[in-house]
């Protein structure tokens, strides 16, 4: 079985801002339309130092400065980057927080947005271009695509094993816990078709939840009846600004995370970490909670990361740097045509192999297709083309973990 040795802590304080560009959002209602979100602020110590806007694992990396809606004045030109990684010592991981924690958030979190909101032109465009379901042909191949419903694999404490429920849904089996990601059970959600394939893992068939992460709440991600399933006693770890939705539905045991922050349960270690993307589910709310992935490290160092949904960028390899030894990235490579419109929020499938490579991870497992149509591209295309991708990267081929929809894989 792959291990490496567990993760000390010390403790740090919480994230800073993810950029130190200002961005005037323009709302958008569409829940698949790029769109940013930003993440909690924490309370300062007195004796802390001054918050710059930089990122705290590599200041001295180029930070990418979005233009300000009525500003002539171009963007700074950045600072190319280094030929060799830098020298220098990352923080220590953040000690993990009190499970359960009442914290107090912003009320938006703009300031963690990586690329400007769309605005009133580019809605236009989308509106007037219409390109958000494939054709008739990109549509035929739906009786193709991989559907392999079948038991859960039996795992012990010390036994690492993922289930692909459909879209961002994992069973995940780690350190002696079961742990749903963005499960989503319903046969359709909100503006959107029906799931083209079943779901991969019955309800009745899962084991006992212990815990759910949560990447940001969009509907194809966040999804009420689903959760209405579960106790509400069960553990729930969510961006910050998300904890009153839980709440609300009388979630008693809700953990809300800034960036790099974390919090245990079991032994087993949750870390929230930063994505390329957004948030909104209504008309008022857009950016009002924080978006991002999860980095889960069991008792016997054994990780896995789920990115949730997430465009291309610098954050795969400020992650990878810091959670060194990934074993298994699960990666999105779908929802991704037209480029113009969602490349900022959604990889295709050469940015998922390139971000698996930025992880440092030592496999990786596709997801976030084959399950809701979403966009413009052929059903089956994101398969072929990760596949493509992968060859092409020279990466061996039983490392990508290119499951069917209800298929499992345990990590030996």
């Amino acid at each position: 079985m792959t291990q490496q040795s567990g993760t000390t802590t010390t403790p740090v304080t919480a994230a800073t801002a993810a950029t130190a560009a200002t961005v005037t959002p323009t709302p958008t209602t569409s829940p698949s339309a790029p769109a940013p979100t930003s993440a909690p602020d924490t309370e300062v110590p007195p004796d802390a130092p001054l918050d710059t806007g930089l990122d705290p694992l590599d200041p001295l990396d180029p930070v990418k400065v979005l233009d300000t809606p009525g500003t002539d004045a171009p963007a700074p030109t950045p600072a190319p980057a280094p030929a060799e990684p830098l020298a220098q010592p990352f923080p220590p991981l953040a000690e993990p927080r009190p499970l359960g924690e009442r914290r107090v958030w912003p009320r938006t979190f703009h300031d963690r947005l990586t690329a400007p909101l769309p605005g009133l032109k580019a809605i236009a465009r989308f509106a007037r271009e219409g390109a958000v379901r494939p054709g008739k042909d990109g549509l035929a191949d739906i009786p193709r695509l991989p559907y392999e419903p079948a038991p859960l694999p039996r795992v012990d404490a010390r036994t690492v094993a993922v289930t692909w429920a459909g879209h961002a849904s994992w069973v995940v089996r780690v350190g002696g816990l079961t742990v749903l990601t963005d499960p989503v059970w319903s046969r359709r959600i909100l503006g959107t078709p029906a799931r083209i394939t079943p779901v991969g893992v019955p309800w009745e068939s899962l084991p006992p939840v212990d815990a759910v992460v949560i990447s940001h709440n969009h509907y194809d991600h966040l999804d009420a009846p689903t959760l209405r399933r579960l106790p509400r006693d069960t553990p729930v770890f969510v961006p910050a600004g998300l904890g009153g939705w839980f709440r609300r539905r009388r979630f008693t045991r809700v953990t809300e995370l800034d960036w790099w922050e974390a919090a245990e349960l079991s032994g087993v270690r949750f870390d929230f970490v930063p994505a390329h993307h957004w948030s909104k589910r209504s008309l008022t709310d857009t950016c009002h909670s924080l978006w991002g992935g999860w980095v889960l490290t069991a008792p016997e160092g054994q990780r896995v990361y789920f990115a949730g949904d997430t465009g291309y960028g610098h954050w795969f390899s400020r992650i990878g740097r810091r959670y060194p030894g990934i074993d298994l990235a699960l990666l999105p490579i779908g929802a991704y045509d037209p480029r113009w419109w969602l490349s900022d929020v959604h990889c295709d499938p050469e940015e998922a192999v390139r971000a698996a490579q930025d992880l440092g991870a030592r496999r990786m497992a596709p997801m976030h297709w084959g399950t809701f149509v979403l966009s413009a591209e052929p059903v089956l295309e994101p398969l072929t083309r990760v596949r493509t991708a992968w060859e092409q990267a020279g990466l061996a081929r039983g490392d990508l973990w290119d499951l069917p929809v209800g298929g499992s894989r345990v990590l030996e």
